[in-house]
């Protein structure tokens, strides 16, 4: 597996540029300028301050005088809020006194409320992707107190319940307009209920008529190929068009060889659109005679942002892990650490029926910030939600490009070769 995916393919990852000696903390959750619900979690870290290993983290909340503070290079807490803007003063302090600071402003969005339920995810009027997240808690039914909390959708008699007056669960339910009716029921038999309606989305992301779509992007001549010096040992690669095995009547062939784990990477750039944020990756895929000797079967997007960061929507499916992976820029836009992140959903290249299509579809969000969602993938039909948002972006002073990179890494020591298709490649983008 590699670290970095560089495109356009004549520029190379500039050196890291040195740290501030400030060094503040850096904070991955929640984003700065982002509308969250109460209460939130706070994730930070600090390896330094002011040239000072750090000893131990914390914060306050607006103007208060109270600090929570943990010890350690590492924090990650519930903040309740009330409504409104807020500013969170994230702190990191060095062995030797040094103190450093990242303030993070966000805007705490009202609950839904009704006779003692309070619902802060989703509310009511959201637009979310199935599975997403309820999260519920009940203070009084009727003037009784909470003995257990539920709920059910639309006009559906299953109901989930649970004891206690705090309510956490994953629901999944087909796209479209639903109402969640969360309850909750007093000690002596009183039932109280908040109504909440939501849009849900595919999670296969259906892209929407207005969107801008660039199909048979295997047939553009602008792909090159060069070895991923992200990866050990070597690779040379060729490319080209060929009417069988296809689906278009024009494929594109890699054929590649590789020794000590080595990657090739292939790749096109097809636009210079900075503004768009919604991003669908739809390709088939075929490999030819054996998968025996496949590492890794990469796709990523990039898009150069209008704040001229490059952002890296880096996509795998992870032969060692037998996951699909997402990338994530655990450094800064100036400082990158560029690593991948197993998602739990399950894909392994060698396990792919050969000689055969098979249909991928990834399906990504980015911000004006360089924050990724990695929405959703589906494979062969099966789609599985992901919504997880991770930093991505990177300060590599490229032009205005947005650019899809295919890599093809190999699982061996000893030399060996493969022979991987692409046909139908669409992305659209709005």
């Amino acid at each position: 597996m590699r670290l970095f995916r560089l495109l356009p393919l004549f520029l190379a990852l500039p050196a890291a540029t040195a740290v501030p000696a400030q060094a503040n903390p850096t904070v991955t959750s929640p984003y700065n300028a982002s509308t969250v619900s109460s209460p939130l979690t706070l994730t930070a870290s600090a390896s330094t301050c002011s040239n000072q290993a750090v000893v131990s983290m914390g914060y306050s909340l607006d103007s208060s005088s109270t600090t929570t503070s943990v010890s350690g290079t590492s924090l990650n807490h519930l903040i309740s809020a009330a409504a409104g803007g807020h500013t969170i003063h994230v702190k990191a302090w060095g062995k030797s006194g040094a103190v450093c600071v990242t303030d993070v402003a966000v805007t705490v969005s009202a609950t839904t409320s009704s006779e003692g339920i309070s619902v802060s995810a989703p509310l009511s009027g959201n637009t979310v992707t199935s599975p997403f997240n309820l999260s519920a808690s009940a203070s009084s039914c009727s003037g009784q107190a909470v003995a257990s909390v539920g709920y059910s959708v639309d006009a559906g008699a299953d109901i989930t319940t649970v004891s206690g007056t705090v309510l956490t669960s994953s629901v999944s339910i087909g796209a479209g307009g639903h109402t969640i009716h969360v309850k909750s029921w007093g000690n002596n038999g009183a039932s109280c209920v908040a109504n909440v309606a939501v849009t849900v989305t595919s999670t296969a992301d259906s892209v929407p008529a207005s969107a801008t779509q660039i199909s048979n992007l295997q047939v553009s001549g602008t792909w090159t190929h060069v070895h991923d010096p992200g990866t050990p040992g070597t690779s040379t690669g060729s490319t080209g068009l060929m009417a069988t095995p296809s689906r278009s009547g024009n494929a594109r062939q890699m054929s590649t060889t590789y020794s000590n784990y080595g990657g090739e990477r292939y790749a096109t750039s097809f636009s210079d659109d900075t503004s768009s944020h919604n991003f669908v990756y739809d390709a088939w895929v075929y490999i030819k005679g054996s998968a025996s000797s496949l590492a890794n079967i990469e796709m990523d997007l990039n898009q150069v942002i209008g704040n001229g960061w490059t952002v890296i929507m880096g996509f795998q499916c992870d032969g060692w892990s037998s996951t699909w992976d997402y990338t994530e820029n655990k450094g800064s836009a100036t400082s990158p650490t560029d690593k991948w992140i197993h998602t739990g959903v399950k894909c392994n290249p060698r396990n792919w029926a050969v000689n055969v299509w098979h249909h991928v579809q990834i399906a990504y969000y980015c911000d004006d910030q360089g924050h990724v969602t990695y929405k959703s993938v589906t494979f062969d039909g099966t789609s599985h939600a992901l919504n997880i948002t991770v930093f991505s972006g990177f300060a590599l002073g490229w032009g205005k490009t947005v650019a899809s990179n295919f890599q093809v890494d190999g699982a061996t020591v000893a030399q060996a070769t493969s022979n991987v298709l692409l046909d139908d490649l669409t992305v659209s983008r709005w």
